[in-house]
């Protein structure tokens, strides 16, 4: 039980429900397509991943579910007997391997219906829906060898998906596609769960893998990559490997139409709402468009605004201003904006007649801190400084005089400002002046 009581703080519950209900609003109605891989089935790991999955439905998020058999099939035919051969990453499927894939594939599908019925304390099922929504065709022969069962996606049935998906239902698909002519087909589970995705027109697909994430050479992951990032990432890794092969399905998922596609460590536990529920959430994002946007505020941004900037006003590091103030000067405002909420603003006011305009309100989230997000801020009021064609900018601080030196900042003092600036300096506060010239 948490400590915090109502006299001195948030019980955590209700803290957690703060943080997290504006993402249930944001992903309601939307379609996500969650693919789980065969390693992520195994016994310790697929309760929790169920339970997390049958939440976000229970919010009305719509959500597909395409599950990978890799591990099981290779159990499978070991204990069977039967040599399975690998032809460009493909496996060979004859008929006695594909009665193996067969039975595997079947066996894991009811167990993660077991385990959706099992997800609610409530006692209320999640009810899933599964059934032949994928039209498949042979893979046919490759480097002269006929792969045989082995097959790729020829047709998905939206309608009868997305039928299923109004009824409030979690659709459930196997690696498996039919063909008109009845036969079964093996297919690759995060490759169908990214053509699914794209026909769907998913917000987002979800890869719940071993990794923890796009590697970084250095060490650690890569935290969030758009599309071209992430191609020239990908074609660093080894053809065939673990890593290529993952980074390939982000890629080709954010290709055909995906918006964002996220990559997971199944063994965390918890890590699909810490992803899509939090800001930052802890494995990789690729996206089709950027994941920060640094863009000129608007009137709907004051709200973000007031919330960066009222505890430094309440410490006394910036001149208070009120809600209409920044309404009547949102102009002068630019943001950076993170997953819809505002973590960094600052202003340009010119003073045209003496060519120089002042940087202020200057503030990064405190999550931020430490990062580039200020540099990045400020070199974007320079460049607006310079094409509305002044030739210098200066900031009045009480405590980042060291961080604006280190931008190319240089103390000048108060005789340096501009008359009308300087007829309504504080000299209570003692900011220091600091000038940045634009043009040499």
């Amino acid at each position: 039980m948490s400590s915090e009581t109502p006299g001195n703080g948030t019980y955590g519950a209700a803290a957690w429900l703060r943080q997290v209900s504006p993402y249930f609003q944001e992903h309601r109605g939307k379609t996500f397509v969650v693919y789980l891989s065969g390693e992520a089935l195994r016994e310790g790991f697929v309760d929790g991943i169920t339970r997390d999955i049958s939440l976000l439905a229970a919010v009305g998020i719509r959500t597909v579910v395409v599950f990978g058999a890799r591990p099981q099939i290779v159990a499978g035919l070991a204990a069977a007997g039967i040599a399975s051969e690998i032809q460009s990453g493909v496996r060979v499927c004859d008929a006695a391997t594909m009665d193996v894939v067969r039975q595997v594939v079947g066996s894991l599908r009811l167990d993660l219906e077991a385990k959706f019925s099992f997800s609610h304390r409530s006692g209320q099922i999640a009810r899933v829906a599964s059934g032949n929504f994928v039209v498949a065709r042979p893979l046919g022969v490759i480097d002269g060898v006929d792969l045989g069962f082995s097959g790729q996606v020829r047709r998905v049935e939206r309608t009868l998906i997305e039928r299923q998906l109004a009824q409030g239902d979690i659709v459930l698909l196997p690696p498996l596609g039919y063909s008109p002519s009845g036969e079964l087909f093996n297919l690759k589970g995060s490759t169908l769960a990214a053509s699914i995705a794209s026909e769907l027109g998913a917000a987002k697909l979800i890869l719940l893998d071993s990794a923890a994430g796009i590697a970084r050479p250095q060490g650690g992951i890569h935290r969030q990559l758009t599309l071209t990032e992430a191609r020239a990432v990908r074609d660093q890794f080894e053809h065939e490997s673990f890593e290529r092969n993952l980074a390939d399905t982000a890629v080709r998922a954010c290709q055909l139409g995906v918006a964002r596609v996220h990559i997971l460590p199944f063994a965390v536990d918890g890590a699909l709402l810490a992803e899509v529920l939090t800001r930052d959430g802890i494995g990789t994002m690729i996206s089709n468009a950027p994941f920060d946007q640094l863009r000129e505020a608007r009137l709907d941004d004051v709200g973000g605004i007031v919330d960066l900037v009222a505890p430094l006003e309440r410490q006394g590091i910036l001149v208070k201003r009120s809600r209409e103030k920044l309404e009547s000067e949102i102009d002068h405002f630019m943001v950076m904006v993170r997953e819809n909420t505002v973590v960094a603003c600052g202003a340009l006011y010119p003073y045209s007649e003496h060519l120089s305009g002042e940087l202020a309100c200057i503030v990064v989230h405190p999550d931020y801190r430490g990062s580039s997000f200020g540099d990045t801020l400020i070199r974007a009021l320079e460049a607006r400084a310079t094409e509305t064609g002044l030739t210098s900018v200066f900031v009045l601080t009480t405590q980042a005089t060291q961080w604006f030196t280190e931008q190319g900042y240089v103390v000048t003092g108060v005789d340096s400002l501009p008359v009308e600036r300087k007829a309504l300096y504080n000299f209570q506060r003692n900011s220091a002046v600091l000038t940045k010239m634009l043009v040499e």
